[in-house]
């Protein structure tokens, strides 16, 4: 019987994004196999992160963006906080997923750009001279006089119909990295005969009902099953919570817009569930901020893309009250310019979002429910 030869195409590109972006030192792993003994979330069938270490060492880009696993992680750090040699696999597998970001988004190089730092500018830029440039076409770039009126400085139909646009433009760009994604997941499921150890089987021998599972993502539950970050659910609940219900009242408020009274006063339900949820996100960010430089796992307090996402929140949520009190206290001039910076910071999270930590919502939902 011949020996079955094995062909492997290391990636160095994508051993020195992992190396920089994680801050690990891949080559002195040993694959004791620590890390996959000590996670309650990996699986008997097909357990990480022990496999993803050793494709991550060898530079295999495909296996890794083909395998579920690294989005069954929840980086709770159990591994990292045992690891013999400090190589920190909780952050080499959030590492992997910030890369799939840029290799499964389009355009490509948007995801790049969330990458650096340096461009920074630019993508704080691309948004506010699109928002100028619509207020412009409406006719209304300048500081209305009288009370305190942000329709006469971005009249609702011409915001609800950008910001409609701005929505479907990311759906359907999406609905493509999910397509591509999901393909990938597929092929990596099919049974592998050959045995190695550098098989992707995604196949679960047990897999627990669709609604169920959806429940127990919408409550955080594997979360729960972390030791070293115990209760770092708290603020991913908070900010999950109070982000998907800032998107039904924002929803309701364009609908609010064409059928109803708007603005709606400070007391209406509406406005207090926004108010909720604003402050909801706010302290859950303030929660995993801490909790990040606290640093029980050993890991790094966090990846560049992954501030970039929770400062934005924080600083949406936080503008989002100022430019509601600067409203009702009627902060003219001052309140059209502070309306200005939190509809580019709306942007700037809407328009970067399959580029950055919130598509791992959607990626890690469909790995989980796969």
């Amino acid at each position: 019987m011949g020996m079955e030869t094995i062909r492997i195409n290391p990636d160095i590109d994508f051993i020195e994004f992992l190396k920089k972006d994680s801050g690990s030192d891949l080559s002195i792993c040993m694959q004791c196999g620590s890390c996959t003994a000590v996670c309650d979330l990996s699986p008997d069938e097909n357990p990480f992160p022990r496999k993803e270490m050793i494709w991550a060492g060898w530079g295999l880009k495909d296996r890794l963006m083909a395998d579920e696993d690294i989005w069954l992680c929840h980086q709770c750090g159990d591994c990292s906080a045992t690891c013999p040699r400090d190589v920190r696999p909780a952050d080499v597998m959030a590492s992997a997923r910030n890369y799939a970001y840029q290799h499964f988004a389009r355009p490509r190089f948007l995801g790049r750009w969330l990458q650096s730092p340096k461009y920074l500018p630019l993508l704080i830029m691309i948004p506010a001279l699109i928002i100028a440039g619509i207020i412009a076409l409406a006719g209304t770039l300048k500081i209305p006089e009288g009370p305190v009126d942000y329709s006469h400085f971005f009249p609702h139909e011409w915001l609800n119909g950008s910001f409609s646009v701005l929505v479907l433009i990311l759906v359907i760009l999406m609905v493509g990295s999910v397509k591509k994604f999901y393909s990938g997941l597929r092929v990596a499921g099919s049974p592998d005969k050959s045995g190695s150890l550098l098989r992707s089987d995604a196949l679960r021998v047990e897999k627990r009902s669709t609604l169920k599972r959806m429940w127990e993502i919408f409550i955080q539950k594997d979360f729960r099953s972390c030791t070293t970050n115990r209760f770092r659910y708290i603020g991913h609940y908070m900010v999950f919570g109070g982000f998907m219900m800032l998107l039904v009242v924002t929803l309701f408020a364009i609908l609010a817009t064409i059928f109803f009274e708007y603005p709606m006063p400070f007391f209406h339900p509406v406005k207090i569930a926004g108010n909720l949820a604003g402050v909801s996100l706010a302290i859950g960010i303030v929660f995993l901020a801490i909790n990040r430089f606290k640093n029980p796992s050993g890991s790094k307090a966090g990846q560049y893309t992954d501030w970039f996402f929770l400062i934005n929140l924080f600083l949406l949520a936080i503008s989002g009250g100022i430019v509601e009190l600067a409203r009702f206290m009627d902060w003219s001039p001052w309140a059209y310019y502070l309306y200005f910076v939190h509809l580019v910071l709306v942007w700037l999270v809407v328009l970067y979002l399959p580029y950055t930590k919130f598509a791992h919502v959607i990626f890690r939902t469909i790995a989980m429910l796969k």
